[in-house]
C-alpha cells in the first residue's frame, strides 16, 4: 500500500473500466486504502495492471449494485476487514440511447436499476456506518445529463436526474450528521461506456426512421464531434473526484470542465450547489 496512507478507507463501485478504474488508482496514490468493487472480478486485470504500473495496491471485491445480497455481503466484508468506510464513490453506471418509442419497459427498468436504485442501495448500506461515526463522504458520479436533459437520452437522464434529486435532498440531513455529499458532473468522457451505449442503439422501423432518423443522425454526429473536440479522459474525471475527496469542505457539485460549468450555469446561478444546501439546511435544527 502507498506509504503516504491517510488511514482512510475508500469504496468505489464500477471499477473494471473507465472513470472507476482510474479513480481507484488515483485515490490509492492519494493515500487511501482502496476497495475497488465490480460486478465481475474476472475483469480486474486492467485495474490491477494500472495499479502495479502506478506503484500502488488496490483491493478488488465483488459487488453488483443491482443485487441487494451482493451489496450487503460486500459492505459487511469491508466492515469486518477494516472496521470503517470513510469514502464511498458511487460510479457504476449504464447508458441507453433511443427514442421514447424505442425504449421498452424492461430497458427503462435496467437503466434505472443500475443508475438510480443501485446508487440508492449502496448508499443505504454504507450510510449507517458513517452516521454512527459522524464522519464520511459520499461522492456520486452523475452527468451533465443529470442537470440538462439530452435528446434521445430520456431513460438515462431520468435516472441521473433522480440521483441528483436524491443526493441534493440527502445532503443537508447528512451534513448535520457529519457526512458530506458530493456530485461529480462530467460532460463528454472518452471511455468504453460511449461505445457500449452506441453499440446497443436499437434498429429503427420504417415509421420510426421517418420520424426520428434525421434528428437521431444529427444528434449522433454532434455527439461524436463533441467527444472528439472537448471529450475528457477518465483520469481527468478521477482527478476531480480526488479533489473532492481530499477537500477540507467539499462542495455539493463538481462540474469537470469549463464547458460543463457553462452548461450548468444556464440552470444554476451557483453551479457548486453550496447555496442550495445553505438554503435547505436553514430549515433544520
Amino acid at each position: 500500500m502507498n506509504d503516504n496512507t491517510t488511514g482512510k478507507v475508500a469504496v468505489i463501485t464500477g471499477t473494471s473500466t473507465g472513470i472507476g478504474l482510474h479513480t481507484a488508482v488515483l485515490l490509492a496514490q492519494a493515500g487511501f486504502t482502496v476497495v475497488a468493487t465490480m460486478r465481475d472480478t474476472a475483469k480486474a486485470g486492467q485495474l490491477e495492471a494500472l495499479a502495479k504500473e502506478a506503484g500502488v495496491e488496490v483491493v478488488v471485491r465483488q459487488l453488483d449494485v443491482q443485487d441487494e445480497a451482493s451489496i450487503a455481503e460486500c459492505i459487511q466484508g469491508i466492515i469486518t476487514t477494516y472496521g470503517r468506510i470513510d469514502l464511498l464513490v458511487n460510479n457504476a453506471g449504464s447508458g441507453y440511447l433511443g427514442s421514447l418509442e424505442q425504449t421498452p419497459p424492461e430497458t427503462l427498468r435496467r437503466v434505472m436499476e443500475v443508475n438510480f436504485f443501485g446508487v440508492w442501495q449502496v448508499t443505504q448500506a454504507v450510510f449507517p456506518l458513517m452516521r454512527i461515526a459522524r464522519s464520511g463522504h459520499i461522492i456520486t458520479v452523475t452527468s451533465v445529463g443529470g442537470l440538462i436533459g439530452q435528446p434521445f437520452n430520456e431513460a438515462y437522464c431520468a435516472a441521473k436526474f433522480a440521483v441528483e434529486g436524491f443526493m441534493e435532498s440527502l445532503a443537508p440531513v447528512a451534513r448535520r450528521l457529519g457526512v458530506a455529499i458530493s456530485l461529480i458532473e462530467p460532460g463528454p468522457v472518452n471511455t468504453e461506456f460511449v461505445g457500449t451505449v452506441q453499440a446497443t442503439l436499437p434498429d429503427l422501423s420504417p415509421e420510426h426512421q421517418a420520424a426520428y432518423g434525421p434528428m437521431l443522425n444529427a444528434y449522433l454526429g454532434g455527439t461524436q464531434q463533441a467527444f472528439a473536440s472537448i471529450g475528457q479522459t477518465p483520469a481527468e474525471i478521477g482527478q476531480v473526484i480526488v479533489e473532492a475527496a481530499t477537500a477540507e469542505t467539499p462542495h455539493l457539485r463538481y462540474t469537470t470542465s469549463e464547458r460543463t460549468r457553462g452548461l450548468a450555469a444556464l440552470k444554476y446561478v451557483d453551479p457548486t450547489g453550496d447555496s442550495i444546501i445553505k438554503l435547505t439546511s436553514g430549515r433544520l435544527p
